[in-house]
This record gives C-alpha cells, structure tokens and sequence, in this order.
C-alpha cells in the first residue's frame, strides 16, 4: 500500500511536535518558516530542492 503526503504535511507536523512535546516555543517556529521563506528566493532555493527529492527517492526506494 503506497501513502502520498506532501512533505509541508509532514513539516508541519514536526513542526507541532516540536512545540507542543519539546517544548520549543511557537515564536521560534515563526522565525523558522519566516527564514524557509526568505531562503526559497536566494540561489540555494534549487540546492536545497534537488537536496530534498534526492532524500525523498532515497527513503522511497526509487531508484531511476
């Protein structure tokens, strides 16, 4: 059985386990998306994009 979910679902729900289970605060989470945000307009936005499907196709399992 194969799930889909797209990686801002999970983000987002590390991002609550994070603030309610380790305590971090909600403004820190702020600033964290904030600087997501102002990195995706900077020349390590298609780095980190290649970065992260690489990641995903290695946990996935596919191999092309």
């Amino acid at each position: 059985m194969t799930v889909s979910l797209p990686l801002v679902v999970v983000l987002g729900v590390v991002a609550w386990a994070a603030i309610k289970l380790l305590g971090v605060r909600l403004w820190i989470a702020v600033v964290i998306a904030l600087f997501g945000f102002w990195v995706s307009h900077t020349f390590l936005a298609p780095v980190i994009e290649s970065g992260t499907r690489s990641g995903v196709d290695v946990v996935n399992g596919n191999h092309e």
